[in-house]
């Protein structure tokens, strides 16, 4: 994949080695801790406004690093950017098209965990796109994950997830996100999840709109680069999911979409390119 090729997103925020606020418990520890750099003679006021600039930033104290691994991450975290700026590019020109501005969202890339407007963010549930405050975040040990425990790995596979994560973002533009999850409200079980399937088909749909238009913009495929995403795409579907971890498959308690219907929907936005094309709340089979 020729992921350095377009523009270069600068809405990419780096938290990787933070390990949360700091945190001071309560007033008596912040006194102590006052008390303790007076008897060095430190300026308590220096260290308030540190910590306040901590806590307003989201920061934390870095944990250490591995120099090798910091080195491989801070190439993902370029590739992100690439990729982020071409879906920026991509999605800027289809809603001009549609008589529409693009909001650009900012992408959090974390290491463990961090804060988002959803609550905590944690490695544990996967990159996600949070509408309350329109951003992405993803642990980039995600894409070793998705190499070694659903064996899709490359650039292709990594680039439709974050694309994937963006459609959620211009569902949410678009209002589609709000009116599914009111009508999911008034719903049964089952008749939510459906729902939850035909948004998260869409977003795969989306991704694909994607990809059709950076690959004619930028000449961003390989041979063999969409079948890397196509394997994300199958290997991330609920059936395959609920067969590696229970051994068996129940249909009504999806909520992403089968590996066939994700791969589908997919090569149906990279075929077409038409976001017009993605309405799967209309389609009678998914």
């Amino acid at each position: 994949m020729r992921w350095q090729q377009g523009p270069r997103s600068e809405n990419v925020e780096d938290r990787r080695g933070m390990r949360g606020p700091v945190m001071v418990g309560g007033g008596v520890g912040l006194l102590a801790i006052i008390l303790i750099v007076l008897c060095l003679g430190g300026d308590p006021q220096a260290l308030l406004q540190v910590l306040q600039q901590q806590q307003q930033q989201g920061g934390g104290v870095a944990g250490p690093v591995d120099p090798a691994q910091k080195t491989a991450e801070d190439q993902q975290v370029e590739f992100v950017r690439h990729v982020l700026g071409q879906t920026e590019e991509v999605w800027t020109k289809e809603f001009a098209q549609l008589g529409k501005q693009y909001q650009k969202p900012k992408l959090i890339v974390f290491s463990n965990f961090t804060d988002s407007a959803c609550g905590t963010a944690d490695k544990a549930v996967g990159p996600f796109y949070c509408p309350g405050d329109q951003q992405v975040y993803i642990d980039l040990s995600f894409f070793k994950e998705l190499e070694t425990k659903y064996e899709a790995g490359g650039d292709s596979a990594q680039a439709y997830v974050i694309a994937h994560e963006i459609g959620h973002h211009v569902q949410n533009l678009l209002g589609i996100s709000d009116q599914v999850h009111d009508a999911q409200r008034r719903m049964g079980h089952a008749e939510a999840n459906d729902l939850s399937v035909r948004l998260e088909l869409q977003a795969d749909f989306l991704a694909g709109v994607w990809a059709h238009h950076a690959s004619q913009n930028y000449r961003l495929f390989e041979e063999g680069d969409i079948l890397e995403a196509m394997r994300a795409a199958q290997a991330i579907g609920d059936d395959k999911l609920q067969m590696k971890a229970r051994g068996f498959v129940v249909p009504d308690s999806f909520t992403h979409g089968s590996s066939e219907q994700r791969v589908r929907w997919f090569l149906k936005g990279l075929r077409t390119g038409d976001i017009e094309q993605g309405d799967t709340f209309s389609a009678q089979q998914l």
